[in-house]
């Protein structure tokens, strides 16, 4: 007998859930679209499923995992020697794409950075 009770009580309350959640995901919706949200938010949303974050943390690790492989020390130097005499506009390009990539903010502190000598 109770269980006939609380069966349809059980069924209201995850209604009243389900509502609060379409309820929540709409009004989000309605704060991007007017502005009210950052574009932050807007951005992390639509990076679900990237792989642009990992394969960044892959290259960079690569070379530290490298110098324990015999043989390998000597490539490493050489790419990170490659590396040095790359122009540095383009090294400071490489600096703030991956710096973007991983959400730090602060492209122009590192252009400023990147000026002082």
């Amino acid at each position: 007998m109770l269980n006939l009770l609380i069966k349809p009580l059980l069924g209201v309350a995850g209604q009243a859930v389900s509502g609060t959640e379409v309820q929540a995901a709409t009004k989000l919706k309605q704060d991007q679209i007017a502005g009210k949200v950052a574009w932050e938010a807007s951005a992390v949303d639509q990076m679900k499923g990237s792989w642009k974050d990992e394969l960044i943390l892959i290259v960079l690790l690569a070379p530290a995992c490298l110098v324990f492989v015999p043989g390998m020390t000597e490539h490493v130097e050489r790419g990170f020697i490659a590396l040095q005499q790359l122009p540095d506009y383009y090294k400071h390009l490489l600096y703030i794409a991956c710096s973007a990539s991983f959400g730090i903010k602060g492209a122009s502190s590192a252009v400023k950075f990147f000026g002082k000598k």
